[in-house]
């Protein structure tokens, strides 16, 4: 279920268990679909878990016991990206659904970092060590089992890249000037992975104009770490937006309060002084 008001509920305890860092163990499929919820309030996620098992299971079916690195990633692809048709959603890259695990395990359509997780969950399910590359602008997968080694880009339809190419690919995608440096190709924890995804998801709102969805993102974060200032400050600014000046004056104090020595502390308080007076013209 969505998240409302100051309520925890059951649904995303897992997500904020993970992003707390109070149980790093917490499966990322899971924990994805935990926040899908705040765009599908009445998912079901254990049908998408099941969904995860039974393309796991096909797939191990496939690879008839062997345990080659790289006769994993070829059947992989073939199966997940020319047989099922996983690929990336580039005429709709910013729509939020992109961000929401079982809409994109539906419609077999995403963006490079919920791709990966499909890629990284069933590969978790089979034991191989698949993990998250968090490049500037991009993500992608990387398989290694210390005999075979490979970089794949789910977005691409499972285009394999050596490391060279990925410092291209993180080039083109960012629009930075980057050296070859091999710890952007460090494999990132899945808390960083959740916390990307929920960045994206709240980039997704606002550029569709869903602020009060975007709002539900940033609750998400604050609760995750109530003495971030600058989520009170930005929830604050979408409260005026969205016409909630209740709200925003509480948001907009708890940041001076958190942040006295900010260098737009005079720019906030203005701000906050124009909400007191407007609620104080209401009565």
């Amino acid at each position: 279920m969505a998240l409302h008001g100051s309520v925890i509920l059951p649904t995303v305890n897992r997500l904020l268990d993970l992003l707390a860092g109070r149980d790093p163990a917490v499966p990322l499929d899971r924990a994805a679909l935990e926040l899908a919820t705040i765009e599908f309030p009445e998912l079901e996620i254990d049908v998408f878990l099941a969904l995860l098992d039974s393309y796991a299971y096909e797939l191990q079916g496939r690879l008839n016991g062997s345990e080659n690195g790289a006769d994993y990633v070829r059947e992989a692809n073939r199966y997940l990206f020319d047989e099922l048709g996983f690929s990336g959603n580039a005429p709709d890259y910013y729509n939020p659904r992109n961000s929401c695990l079982n809409e994109v395990l539906t419609a077999r359509v995403g963006i490079p970092i919920t791709l990966s997780l499909v890629y990284i969950e069933i590969g978790r399910r089979l034991g191989k060590p698949v993990r998250g590359i968090g490049l500037p602008g991009h993500f992608i997968v990387s398989y290694d089992d210390g005999l075979y080694c490979t970089y794949i880009d789910p977005f691409h339809r499972g285009r394999q890249l050596e490391q060279e190419q990925c410092f291209e690919v993180a080039r083109e995608a960012s629009g930075l000037v980057l050296e070859p440096d091999p710890e952007l190709l460090r494999p990132v924890e899945n808390r960083q992975i959740l916390l990307r995804m929920i960045n994206n998801l709240h980039r997704a709102y606002l550029s569709r104009g869903y602020i009060g969805k975007a709002i539900e993102v940033i609750d998400l974060l604050i609760r995750v770490n109530p003495g971030s200032a600058s989520e009170y400050r930005h929830r604050g600014a979408l409260h005026v937006q969205n016409g909630n000046m209740t709200a925003a004056r509480a948001d907009l104090a708890r940041y001076l309060q958190l942040a006295p020595e900010a260098a737009d502390h005079d720019e906030v308080k203005e701000q906050l002084t124009k909400v007191q007076r407007w609620l104080a013209s209401l009565n």
